[in-house]
């Protein structure tokens, strides 16, 4: 990417458009970028959170050039209106808003309206870089015999936008990034619920944990694999030890628009001597102040020395958190090895180690584990810190909420997992009168 983008005046569109198409999805766009950590400063403090969960999304279509091209733009238009329009994040938007955004898309601005179809975004010769294209807009009306006819969203349409929609919630709660999909329960109350119920397929791996054994596998291989290859796979360690220990989402320790993990995130309380993991933007924009234990902190000692660093990070030490091991060949940050992993690069690192460990189990015989660990993913190890800390370790439900970012004690409370047998020992016990026998 040229310099010169930077000292040239660009012809914009009125509205921004967020996705590259297919074969440049990777790649990104620096002028996007800019206007995405723009939002996150004036507007929504996670939107650059949400705007690289819904390239995650669109990267997965990408084998699919009608269901690519349908996700992009359902997916453009809903971040206009959480952006520009209601400026809302859209882990706040609820049913009524969407009866809104709704609305928005069946009446929107006439300078909005385009009577035919172009490209999002083209080549710039001089800059030598792909641009907005300032002749695109959002909605397209049709023509008949020459003349614009009214712009209107056929029931067809508005069926699809909210489809996608839903499974775009459903995408960002499998992510934890929201816990509610107010597109599923718009579409479950509208004129057209009585014809089609539309659930969303989540999937399930997102709502599991690691069992014991199964997580003592992922620990045994990451950590034999530091020894045999250092270089590779002590970032891989602690890692996965601090997701595990802090309960933390892959976005939380990813770079994006708006938001570089470093390591002055760790802070010690100078009147109590206890260290922290500050994270300063999460889903929709809360702080978190997750206090560490002993052995995350022992692991980040160990994985500071082997970058050469001093065992503990000073006041506000910009050191990024986990760095490339080799520049980039690709993306935003093409040519650039001090820089953090993306949100894609953190997630296929741990997701490669999942499947060692499941190859790893298979190995000793334990097939059935090495096909539970194989259904499970990158976001489960938050899962599984955040079960075994209640169900194993006894950490009350309010701490675990609180390190957690739960907004309430109810979702904390469906991690508690407990068997048929165990509920029977209970109460196979318990006396009809406590007082029976005192005289």
């Amino acid at each position: 990417m040229k310099n010169s983008a930077q000292s040239v005046q660009l012809n914009l569109p009125v509205v921004m458009p967020l996705f590259e198409a297919r074969e440049y999805v990777e790649q990104g766009n620096a002028i996007v970028n800019q206007y995405i950590t723009q939002i996150s400063i004036s507007r929504v403090t996670d939107a650059g959170l949400v705007y690289e969960l819904a390239n995650d999304l669109l990267f997965s279509q990408r084998d699919n050039e009608n269901s690519y091209k349908s996700y992009r733009s359902e997916l453009t238009c809903f971040l206009h209106w959480c952006f520009d329009v209601a400026k809302l994040s859209p882990s706040v938007v609820s049913r009524r808003d969407i009866d809104k955004f709704v609305a928005y898309c069946q009446s929107p601005p006439a300078n909005l309206i385009g009577d035919h179809n172009v490209a999002q975004f083209k080549l710039d010769k001089l800059l030598g870089e792909r641009v907005p294209n300032p002749k695109w807009l959002p909605f397209v009306g049709k023509k008949q015999f020459g003349d614009r006819v009214p712009y209107q969203l056929s029931d067809n349409a508005l069926k699809t936008k909210m489809a996608i929609l839903s499974s775009f919630y459903g995408f960002l709660m499998a992510e934890d990034y929201c816990e509610r999909n107010p597109s599923q329960a718009w579409l479950n109350h509208s004129r057209f619920a009585h014809k089609h119920k539309y659930q969303v397929s989540e999937d399930d791996s997102a709502s599991q944990a690691f069992s014991e054994l199964q997580w003592s596998y992922v620990l045994e291989t990451v950590e034999k694999l530091a020894k045999q290859e250092p270089a590779s796979f002590q970032r891989s360690v602690f890692l996965i030890k601090l997701m595990y220990g802090c309960y933390l989402r892959i976005s939380d320790v990813s770079a994006r628009a708006g938001y570089t993990p470093i390591m002055g995130q760790f802070i010690q309380n100078v009147q109590t001597g206890i260290w922290s993991f500050h994270i300063p933007k999460s889903k929709g924009g809360k702080r978190r102040v997750i206090p560490i234990s002993n052995a995350i902190l022992d692991a980040l000692k160990h994985y500071r020395r082997f970058l050469n660093l001093s065992e503990l990070p000073s006041y506000k030490e910009q050191t990024p958190l986990f760095v490339r091991h080799r520049a980039a060949g690709r993306g935003r940050e093409v040519g650039l090895v001090n820089a953090n992993l993306g949100i894609r690069q953190v997630r296929d690192d741990v997701q490669k180690i999942i499947d060692l460990a499941a190859n790893s189990a298979e190995q000793d015989g334990m097939i059935q584990d090495a096909i539970s660990i194989r259904q499970l993913s990158a976001h489960s190890i938050r899962h599984t810190g955040i079960t075994h800390d209640i169900n194993l370790h006894g950490r009350p439900l309010s701490h675990v909420q609180a390190d957690a970012g739960h907004e309430s004690i109810d979702t904390t409370s469906q991690y508690l997992h407990t068997t048929q047998a165990e509920r029977h020992q209970s109460k196979v016990n318990k006396p009809l009168d406590n007082l029976a026998g005192i005289e």
